[in-house]
């Protein structure tokens, strides 16, 4: 159960801290993408900002595993750190590459800040979201 919590909470960051970052960003001028982007994705269609939630979820799950045991300002830190780097390392190197953008979107520096700045927001966001229904204190 706590693991569909997790998920639930990943997806909903996705939605809520990583995209309102984003909006952030394009709002700034600092980011040619647009949030909540609704363009179809393969292979089932869904709106390209669902994918990404869904995603966000899966990494819920794997973010609460790593931090779940955690307290106090560890637990935060940690949240923050591993949302930072952890999607951020599987984008540069395992879906760019395959999309053809090349290792790191070619190693420009807006892409790799937007993309730490936009998934430590997620892993806070998420952190968050795990702790506030229940007031659960972790560790």
């Amino acid at each position: 159960m706590i693991y569909l919590k997790a998920f639930i909470a990943g997806f909903v960051s996705t939605l809520v801290f990583h995209q309102g970052v984003l909006w952030l960003l394009y709002a700034g001028g600092f980011s040619p993408r647009a949030p909540w982007n609704m363009t179809p994705v393969p292979p089932l269609n869904a709106p390209a900002v669902i994918s990404l939630a869904f995603w966000g979820g899966v990494w819920g799950i794997v973010l609460w595993a790593l931090i779940g045991a955690s307290g106090g300002g560890a637990y935060w830190i940690k949240a923050l750190v591993i949302g930072a780097l952890g999607p951020s390392l599987v984008a540069w190197f395992v879906v760019m590459p395959i999309k053809g953008m090349g290792l790191a979107g070619g190693w420009d520096p807006k892409i790799i800040v937007g993309a730490l700045l936009l998934n430590g927001a997620w892993g806070f966001g998420a952190a968050l979201l795990m702790r506030l229904p229940t007031g659960h204190t972790p560790g």
